[in-house]
Formats: structure tokens, C-alpha cells, sequence
């Protein structure tokens, strides 16, 4: 064990760690003080106290338990904002002294469970994606509540009047409190541009404790402790008298009524909320410091657990906090054995200052508090009221801001939470649900049809419209939707809706597609839907959803593709007359002079062509050729179908094309000689001839004429596809 401390002496943590406690210890101290004596100025001393216990209980366990290096916890502030206002809210009901203590442990204990909770059911991973003007008014508002409760302290007026009164009043100041918070306050914003080796809350309570004793010499009862409310004054932490204390302070827990524990359920929660965003703000802001990845379930079940054990023992609840945390980093640590080094060293200065802690000036805890509220308040939202797209943004944020001084922290987290629906919705609703619009003309299937197939459909892609859908469909888009639908209903044969890209689809959703089922059975028209997945991303199976709701009931008014080529494909073959696809089985192989590449040709020249041609039958599923196969004979299909899949890298491919009786296909690479650049398989039995490049050649030297009109053809139909091809790829960049 001594070994590892001489280790751990060495490194970074142990420095980082010690740096980090020069910053958290002041703090905590400062939140303690400002907690308790929102109950009695009386109770300064048990503030500082619970301050460093938290501190310490705090640094060691989260440490301990939690997943993120170099993250350093103590007491914060938003646990003073809450813990102070929830004290001056008892004190005014009348409530005893001794039950506000016991009921501040209890709030912190139970906010330390809802954390557990959070982390356990994996809510870690939610709260990191609360909208940013919501974080920035609960962070804006905390740190106004801070300054507001600091106020008098740094006047040295009594508690009792309002900070608005007194700020107006100077006759009712204390110049002594004043000359002592103004110089702190000074210090600590000067002081790191001076010095970085010290951190601005240590130079800042230098300062003040300089300032104080300086007026001392011009007033001995300064020098006093007991009874001097210009400084925290004797912690009491000596034998068993604070044990003693919160023992007793237990025992008291029979005199609770009922109604005062579930009243603080609600403060709990909020509280339980902010000190998460507080740690997980402050984790995230490390991972990208330092290029690591925080466990957020994990770092709030260790939150959790600590602020549990500190408020068990007096202490006060706390977070991961930012300022401590990246003095920790900027000190060399790596590891959390530096949170552990903050912890430890936290309770050792303690003990050992003790004394030295008594005479830190009130007003100089103040001075300290009122510049961490000023750093807490975000300006950044300041740039959202130059621009119309985030004016509400920053609404948001003066909303959350506003309700939190004016009701409470509670009624602003409700707030903060309704508001982040809200700029949910106004994302959904303000995109588009529809990425792409197109006609079966400008948007084929993969099925290489004849040319005057080709040029039918040209003709009749019109009657077909496709909808390329995204996003989520639900009550909020809904109207968005069925305002680009309805045009297409009166007048289109079909519509096609591609799913492929849709998130979630609710109830309301489902009621507009059947309304426009049924708006379209009237006319004999269709609704095709395609890519129907069983799983969405919210787990929803949507084929099941819609059969449940009554969208797919009709199978004469709706069909379901499993692909959009699948039903573009079927709409084609409506659209060229085919009522019934004939069965592949009953195909009569084709001649020579029945393909269209060579209609019209001598029957002598055919028959030597044919002599050449291999003729070859493969079964359904059967490999043609592979890609980085030799690329040197042409297929032209007598009976069956083809597939062509291109390669999409880590062992996937794409369906790309298919080419049915009295196509071919192989043409490219049978031109320019290179390697396959894709796989061909058959889709059923499918039969061809082959021209191999040896045969090609030595009909070329015997019929020119006819070798050059092959190439003539191949070349016409590649040129069709390719054109086809840049007609699509025109209408994607169009979108």
C-alpha cells in the first residue's frame, strides 16, 4: 500500500487531483454555507461542514464506482440553488429548524436514488439529448437563483429582507461585508490572468481573508469568533458532536408527517435531474477533450449511490463539475485514481484547517458564489434573436429562465420539459416527410425492358406516382403529407409509397392512410406500399401496426412490396397490359429471328450465327459468371430471367438490374474486354445462347455487315440504358 501511494505521488493524478481540491473544497464550503443559512445565519458553521463532508464523500465514491478518468465530483451549484430555495420555502412555513436539516438529508438521499433509478433503466443516455435551450435556461436560472440568495450575504444585510430591497437601500449595508465580497470578487476575476498557478477560488479567498483582517486592525471585535457574523466562525467537528448531531437529527424522523416526505418527491426529481445534466454535461465535455467515451448509465448509478451516502452522513449532494474537472485535466491527471487524490485530500485540509476555515469571511463565500452564478449564465442564446429560425430558442430559454426565478425550479423543469417536446415537434413538422417525388417515367424498376416496351411506358409513367417518405409520420405531419398526396389521388391510377426511410408511424398516420385507400378504391385506383419492415427503429413492427389498424384489410384497394423496385415493377407490368405474368415454365425458348436484335436478317446469315452460338440452360439461384471473371462472351436470353447484383464493399451487394426473354446482357465487358465488373444470377431455369469474343471475331472476318450491326445494337441498347440512367440520377440531384 505504501508503494502505491509513492506511485501514485509521481504522477499526474496525485497533482491533478490535489489541484482539483483547491478548487472543489472553497466551493463546497461556499454551497454548504449558503444552504444552512438560509435556515439561521446561526447555522453557517454545520454548512461548512455538510460542504466538506460532500466534498469528500462525494470524490471518493463517485470515483470509486464511476466509469470516467480524470472526472472530479463535489457539491455544485445547482444543489445549492435547489437545497437553498427548499430550505427558505420551510423556513417561511414555520417548520422547525431540526426538520428542515433532516428533510434536507432526506431530499438529497432521495435525489440520490432517483439517479440510481436513471441509471439503472438506462435513462443516462436520454438526458444527454435534452435540447440545449432548455439546459441553457435551467443553467441560466440556477445561476441567477445563486447570485439572488448571495446578494445579502455579500451586503452583510439580514437575510429577512428581499436582495431587490436590498440592493436599494445602501443605509442598511455593511461596508466591512461589502469591502471584503467586492475584493474576492475582483480577485477572482483578475486573478487567473495573473497567475495560472494558482485557481481564481483560491486567490479569491486569499484576497478576502487579507481584506477582512486588514479591517480588523481597525476593529478588534473582528478578532472575535463567537458571536462575529462577518465570518463562518467555529465548525464544531471536534469529538463526537456532529455524529452526535446527525444522530439525533435521524431520530427525529418519527416527527415527519406523511404529506412533508411526499413533498419531496417533486424537489427530488428536480434535483435528481439537474445534478445529471450537471455530471453528464461535464463527462461529455471531457470525452471530447480528451477523445474517450464516457458510460453514462454507469457515471449516474456512482452519482447516485454518492449522494446517498453523503447526505446519509450530512453531507450535501453534489455532480461532476466542470471547473474542478478540467483543473484536473490541465494538471496531468489520467486516471480516476485523481478523483480519489480530490476526495482524500479534501477531508485531510479540513482537518488540518480547520481552524483556519472558521475565519473565512461570509461575504467572501459570497463574492465566490455570485461569479460562479455570473460563469453558470449562458449568453450564447443572446445570438438566437438575430435570426427569425431561432427567435424561439431563444424563447425557450427566457421561458425556462423566467419560470424558474418567478415559481421554482420545479415548475421550470415541468417547463423545461414541455418545451423540448415542443421543439421536437417544430423539427418533425418543419421537415419535409417527403424526400423524393417521382413518376414511373422518370423512375423505372430494374427490369430492362424491350424498347418498345420502353417507350410505352415513357408514355403511360404518369398514371404512377412514387413517394419516397422519411422521418416520422404521426399527428404533427400528418396534414404536411396528405397536402402533397391529394393532388395525386384525384387524378393519378396509382400512388406508391416507399417506407424505406420512415421512423415511426402513429395512430393518426394510419387513419390518413386509409382515408386515402379509400379516397382511391372509389376511382379503381391503388395505394402500393413498399419496404413494410417488420422492425422499425422504435421496435414497432409496422407490418403488424398496419394490419392492426385496419390499413392493409382491403387487399383489392392495397398491396405490400417488401422492395420498391418490386412494386415500380408491378405497376409496370399493369401499365403494359399484362393482367396475369405469364409463368416462366410455359415460356417457349426463343429463336434467333423472334429477338429483336435480329429481326429481318437473312435466314443463311442467322444460321450461320447460330452455328457459332453455345447454347446453354442454368438452373434458378445458378451463378453466370462472377465479378473479376473474364469478361469475353454475350448472353442473350431465350427464356427465363437474370439478376445482376453490383458490389457494395464487406461482402454486400445490391440488385441492379434484370433482364428477362429476349434481352441480353454482358455487353460492356464483352466490349472493352476488362473483367466482370458484377455477379449474374439466374432468377429462374433460364436458357441462352452465347457468343464467345473467339466466335464474335471469326463472324466478323465472314459477316461484316452482320457483326457490325450486332455492335450497332449492343451499343443502341446500352446507350438507352445509359440515358434511362442519367434521366434518374437528374431527378435525385434535383432533390
Amino acid at each position: 500500500m505504501q508503494g502505491f501511494f509513492k506511485k501514485l505521488y509521481m504522477t499526474g493524478d496525485f497533482w491533478g487531483g490535489l489541484a482539483a481540491m483547491l478548487v472543489a473544497l472553497p466551493a463546497a464550503i461556499a454551497f454548504g454555507v449558503t444552504i444552512y443559512s438560509a435556515i439561521a445565519p446561526s447555522h453557517a458553521a454545520l454548512g461548512a461542514l455538510a460542504g466538506i463532508i460532500g466534498a469528500t464523500v462525494i470524490g471518493l465514491i463517485a470515483s470509486t464506482l464511476g466509469g470516467t478518468d480524470r472526472l472530479i465530483s463535489a457539491p455544485c451549484a445547482p444543489a445549492a440553488a435547489v437545497l437553498s430555495a427548499f430550505a427558505i420555502e420551510l423556513t417561511r412555513q414555520g417548520v422547525p429548524e431540526g426538520n428542515i436539516i433532516l428533510m434536507l438529508l432526506m431530499l438529497g438521499i432521495l435525489a440520490g436514488l432517483f439517479q440510481v433509478l436513471f441509471g439503472m433503466v438506462g435513462i443516462g443516455r436520454l438526458i444527454k439529448y435534452i435540447p440545449y435551450p432548455v439546459v441553457s435556461g435551467y443553467l441560466t436560472g440556477v445561476g441567477l437563483i445563486i447570485i439572488g440568495s448571495q446578494i445579502n450575504k455579500l451586503l452583510g444585510v439580514d437575510g429577512t429582507t428581499h436582495w431587490f430591497h436590498a440592493i436599494v437601500s445602501p443605509w442598511l449595508w455593511d461596508w466591512r461585508a461589502v469591502a471584503v465580497g467586492g475584493a474576492t470578487i475582483l480577485a477572482m476575476s483578475l486573478g487567473p490572468s495573473l497567475t495560472r498557478k494558482l485557481p481564481g477560488t483560491i486567490i479569491g479567498i486569499i484576497v478576502g481573508i487579507t481584506t477582512y483582517f486588514v479591517l480588523a486592525a481597525q476593529d478588534a471585535r473582528l478578532f472575535e469568533v463567537t458571536g462575529n457574523p462577518l465570518i463562518i466562525g467555529a465548525l464544531g467537528a471536534s469529538g463526537d458532536g456532529y455524529l452526535s448531531s446527525i444522530t439525533s437529527r435521524w431520530g427525529e424522523i418519527g416527527d415527519l408527517r406523511l404529506s412533508q416526505i411526499a413533498a419531496l418527491l417533486g424537489s427530488a426529481l428536480t434535483l435528481a435531474v439537474l445534478l445529471s445534466i450537471d455530471t453528464l454535461k461535464t463527462c461529455v465535455v471531457l470525452d471530447q477533450m480528451t477523445r474517450s467515451q464516457h458510460d453514462p448509465n454507469r457515471e449516474l448509478v456512482a452519482q447516485g449511490i454518492a449522494n446517498v451516502a453523503s447526505s446519509s452522513v450530512g453531507g450535501i449532494p453534489g455532480a461532476g463539475t466542470m471547473g474542478a474537472t478540467l483543473v484536473n485535466l490541465s494538471s496531468g491527471a489520467t486516471t480516476r485514481a485523481s478523483g480519489l487524490v480530490e476526495g482524500i485530500s479534501a477531508l485531510v485540509f479540513a482537518l488540518l484547517l480547520s481552524s483556519f476555515i472558521a475565519w473565512i469571511p461570509v461575504a467572501t463565500l459570497a463574492g465566490i458564489l455570485i461569479v460562479v452564478g455570473l460563469r453558470m449564465i449562458d449568453r450564447e442564446p443572446l445570438r438566437f434573436i438575430q435570426s427569425p429560425a431561432t427567435v424561439f430558442d431563444f424563447g425557450v430559454v427566457v421561458t425556462v429562465v423566467l419560470v424558474a426565478l418567478s415559481i421554482g425550479l420545479i415548475a421550470a423543469s415541468a417547463v423545461g420539459v414541455a418545451m423540448a417536446i415542443l421543439l421536437f415537434l417544430r423539427e418533425q413538422i418543419g421537415g419535409s416527410v417527403v424526400r423524393h417525388k417521382f413518376y414511373v417515367n422518370q423512375m423505372s424498376s430494374n427490369w430492362h425492358r424491350p424498347e418498345s416496351e420502353t417507350r410505352i411506358l415513357e408514355q403511360k409513367g404518369d398514371q404512377a406516382v412514387i413517394f419516397e417518405l422519411q422521418g416520422s409520420l404521426f399527428f404533427g405531419t400528418t396534414q404536411q403529407l396528405y397536402a402533397q398526396l391529394d393532388p395525386e389521388i384525384k387524378t393519378r391510377g396509382f400512388i406508391i409509397l416507399d417506407m424505406k426511410r420512415v421512423q415511426s408511424v402513429d395512430v393518426t398516420a394510419a387513419h390518413l392512410l386509409r382515408q386515402v385507400r379509400n379516397s382511391l378504391a372509389e376511382r379503381k385506383a391503388l395505394l402500393l406500399l413498399s419496404n413494410v419492415r417488420e422492425n422499425l427503429p422504435n421496435g414497432r413492427n409496422l407490418r403488424e401496426f398496419l394490419e392492426q389498424t385496419g390499413v392493409t384489410e382491403d387487399e383489392n384497394s392495397v398491396r405490400l412490396f417488401n422492395e420498391l423496385d418490386s412494386a415500380i415493377e408491378w405497376v409496370e407490368d399493369r401499365l403494359l397490359g399484362e393482367e396475369e405474368k405469364a409463368q416462366i415454365e410455359t415460356e417457349v425458348a426463343l429463336q434467333l429471328s423472334e429477338m429483336e436484335l435480329f429481326r429481318n436478317r437473312k435466314d443463311e446469315t442467322l444460321a450461320d450465327l447460330e452455328s457459332r452460338l453455345d447454347k446453354r440452360i442454368y438452373a434458378a439461384g445458378e451463378t453466370i459468371y462472377a465479378r473479376g471473371e473474364p469478361g469475353d462472351a454475350l448472353y442473350l436470353i431465350r427464356r427465363g430471367s437474370v439478376r445482376i447484383f453490383a458490389p457494395l464493399g464487406a461482402g454486400r451487394t445490391r440488385h441492379i438490374a434484370t433482364f428477362g426473354r429476349g434481352d441480353f446482357f454482358g455487353g460492356l465487358a464483352f466490349l472493352d474486354g476488362r473483367p466482370r465488373g458484377n455477379d449474374a444470377i439466374a432468377g429462374t431455369e433460364t436458357e441462352f445462347y452465347v457468343l464467345s469474343l473467339e466466335q464474335f471475331n471469326i463472324l466478323a472476318d465472314e459477316h461484316k455487315k452482320l457483326a457490325f450491326t450486332l455492335l450497332t445494337a449492343i451499343s443502341r441498347s446500352l446507350a438507352l440504358r445509359l440515358r434511362h440512367a442519367d434521366t434518374e440520377i437528374a431527378m435525385l440531384q434535383e432533390y
